[in-house]
Parts: C-alpha cells; structure tokens; sequence
C-alpha cells in the first residue's frame, strides 16, 4: 500500500465528516427514491463504461458530470448528493490506497453537488426546470454550476497544497479555469436532462441527452490514446539513448524533472510545464549520431573529439523537428548548450536570443550532472551544485532559472540517482579551484 501521509488523511477525515450531513433528506420535503436510484445508477454505470478498455478513458476527473448534475437540478439537495455515492464508491481507482482515493472521490462530489442543488434552489431554478422555461433556467443552471466548480477546485487545492505540500499560492492556480469550460458543458447537457425529465416525454427522453457525450467520450478517448503515443515515442528515444551512454542512464528522466520543477515554479500553465518536461527529457536526443567510444571514453576529450560532441544538439533537433507536439521543446533540443555570454554551442547565441525554453533546460541539465557521477567525474552534494549554479548565473546561466530551481530544489529536496554502475572503481577528474565551468563535472558531455 502506497503511503498517504496522516495530515492527508486527516485532510480527507474533515472533508468526509463535513460530507455526511449533506446526505441527511430534509423533514418537510418529499424525496422520489425512485429517480435517486435511477440516476444514482445511471451515474454508476456509465462510469464504468467510460473507464473500460472499450472507451479508455482514464482522466480522474468525473466522466458524467451531466448526470450529477441533472439530480441537483431535479432532486432535493441531499438526495441530489445521494446520487453520486455509488458511482464514487464503485469506481476504479488506479493508485492505492483505493478504499481511501474512493472514500475521498465520494466526499468530494457530494459536497459539490450538495453545494450546486442548494444554490440551484435558492435562486428558483426548480421551478424554472418543472415549468420547462429554459431561457429563465439557464441563470439558475449558470450559478449552480460555477458554485460545483469552485467547490472541487476548493477540495483539489487542499489536498494538493495538504499531501503533495505544495505552496498555497500555486495550490488553486489554474483550477477553476481549467475545469469551468468542460463542466459549463456537462452542465447545459444536465440542464437539457433536468426539462426532458420534466416533459411529458419523461426520463427516457432524458437518456437521449447522453447520445451526444458518447462522441465526447470517443474523441476523449481518441486525444488521450494520441497522447499515449506520444509518450511511447518519448520514451523510446530516450531508452536508446540510454542503452548507448550507460553513464548517463537515467540522466533525461531527470532533467525532465528538473526542469518541470523550474517551470512550475516560474507559475507556467500546465501545458506548457508539460513540453519543457519533454525538452528536458529529450534534450540529449542527438548523442545517438555520436561515436559511443567519445560517449564513453574515461579521459579528457581532445579538441577534435570535442567539436564531434557538441553537433550533438543539431543531430537531435533534426530527429525531433517533424515531431509536431514537441513544440517549443525542439529549440530547447537545439539550443541547452548556449550560454547568456555568448560562448556556449552551436550557434553561440546571446542572452534573450536564447529560447526560453533551452534556458530552463541548460539549468537543469547542468545541475543533475553536477550531482550524478559520470566516467570522468563524482557527483557533487546538492548544495554544492547549487552554489554553483549561481556563481556561473548571468555569465553562463539565466538567473530567473537558476532562482528557480534553488527555490524549489530547497523546499522540496532532490535526490539524484548513481548512473554509473561502477562509480567506486572509476577515478573522478577534479577540476583545479577557479576553474572555468567547461572543465567542471557541470560541462557535461
């Protein structure tokens, strides 16, 4: 069982506690058992659906929000919260602890369409739906599903900012406007359920409605098969380089972490986060057009085998330059070994001629060779890299990334893997004091 730190569980604890009282039905009201059961299955089993190997989908997130959604236009808010229990409690979980993951999904939708259904109610949107007026429903509809969105985004920050400790200022970034627009849509779909329900055509005309979401489902699932190639093609490219310089195994994954770290702290949208993790993980691409005996050769390189390393940045943009999802992780391919003064490789660029985002990799990728050992050198401690980093930041180094990653390597710790398989039998190669960065064990090859 994957350990879940106790301040998540207790987390998740308040979060369930304040669940419960959502689902107690309300004395004076009514409460149609029948169309909570319906609707509570309905939720279930197309949840199911969504995630089997038929449709692939496995984004976390709810699938069929239209579902709940409609209950909390439809039910009393208890009952309208009932809905989503089943499905929560019975859905697949890919990460263990799977009880606890499902007790914390449950938790959270309840709270939000609790929340939804009371706003829903409070501003006379029942009425609206059971009249069929749309026009006039849609304001209702409009509140009840921003309240929905704000409450999720609200929980999800928690537990980011409570379990993975991430900083409260970056915990809520980007959260409601990322899921506002897709559960805006899920919810006209839910509005459309909650007046066919009403109509006299009944609940089978309300089913109609799912129609549609199967073709959301399938284009869904057609984006994220696409990405899944994406990351198999990834992942070979780097496995070959791997296979080629064993001393630097391991080396690409984290890069790409690093750099994914620098990038999140500089507040970048996920998407772009996302492609500087592929421009650090790819951005020693171009070594599988070097020489292996120069890739692991122990001693100094001589000038010639030097000049035969460093084309290695254009051999790999030229492998990666028709791989269109890369995007700007293909200038990082070709640019990480520039440097602000002007003295770096291949075109000996200056300053804000670099891409941004081969700036974020230089970092990176300077600072996990400081800190993992190679075939001509030992790893250096972490503060020890660091230190370094900001000597050589404004020379060699953009400043704002080397901040960056000092920041978030200090809150969060890094712990490099040995790549060399032999690291005690190998001799280091230590540098002289003063030396210039070229010949420390950062100027990898």
């Amino acid at each position: 069982m994957e350990a879940v730190p106790a301040r998540a569980r207790v987390y998740i604890a308040c979060v369930v506690m304040a669940a419960l009282p959502c689902l107690l039905p309300l004395p004076d009201v009514r409460t149609p058992w029948w169309a909570v059961a319906l609707l509570a299955a309905l939720y279930a089993g197309c949840e199911r659906v969504a995630r089997s190997r038929f449709v692939g989908l496995s984004h976390p997130a709810g699938t069929f929000y239209p579902v709940l959604l409609a209950g909390a236009f439809l039910l009393p808010a208890p009952a309208a919260a009932l809905v989503a229990v089943p499905g929560a409690l019975l859905s697949q979980a890919r990460q263990r602890p799977v009880a606890l993951r499902r007790t914390w999904r449950a938790a959270q939708l309840v709270l939000g369409v609790w929340a939804a259904a009371t706003t829903h109610r409070l501003l006379g949107g029942r009425d609206a739906v059971v009249a069929g007026d749309v026009p006039y429903a849609l304001g209702p509809a409009g509140a009840a599903v921003l309240v929905f969105c704000l409450v999720l985004a609200l929980l999800d920050g928690g537990i980011l900012a409570v379990a993975e400790r991430v900083p409260v200022r970056r915990a809520w970034r980007g959260l409601v406007t990322r899921s506002l627009a897709p559960i805006a849509v899920h919810g006209l779909a839910g509005l459309m359920m909650a007046v066919l329900w009403r109509s006299p055509y009944g609940p089978v005309a309300a089913l109609l409605v799912l129609l549609p979401m199967c073709v959301s489902w399938w284009a869904f699932a057609q984006y994220h098969r696409e990405r899944a190639a994406h990351q198999a093609t990834i992942r070979a490219l780097v496995q070959a380089v791997d296979i080629k310089d064993g001393y630097t195994r391991g080396h690409s994954e984290r890069v790409g972490q690093a750099s994914l770290m620098i990038a999140r702290e500089l507040g970048m949208d996920d998407e772009r986060v996302e492609v500087l993790r592929f421009a650090g993980i790819l951005h020693d691409v171009g070594k599988l057009g070097v020489p292996t005996r120069l890739l692991r050769k122990d001693g100094p390189l001589t000038p010639e085998e030097r000049r035969v390393i460093e084309l290695h940045p254009e051999y790999g943009h030229e492998m990666v330059r028709g791989i269109g999802f890369l995007g700007e992780a293909r200038a990082a391919v070709l640019h990480h070994h520039e440097r602000l003064d002007g003295s770096g490789y291949p075109y000996g660029l200056v300053g804000r001629q670099i891409p941004e985002s081969a700036r974020v990799v230089a970092v990176a990728d300077a600072f996990d060779a400081m800190t993992s050992t190679r075939s001509y050198s030992r790893a250096r401690p972490v503060a020890v890299a660091l230190a370094e980093l900001e000597r050589c930041a404004g020379s060699h180094f953009d400043p704002v990334m080397v901040t960056a990653l000092v920041e978030a390597v200090r809150r969060t710790g890094w712990h490099p893997a040995v790549t060399a398989d032999d690291e005690e039998t190998r001799p280091a190669r230590v540098p002289p004091p003063g030396a210039p960065l070229s010949s420390r064990p950062g100027a990898h090859r």
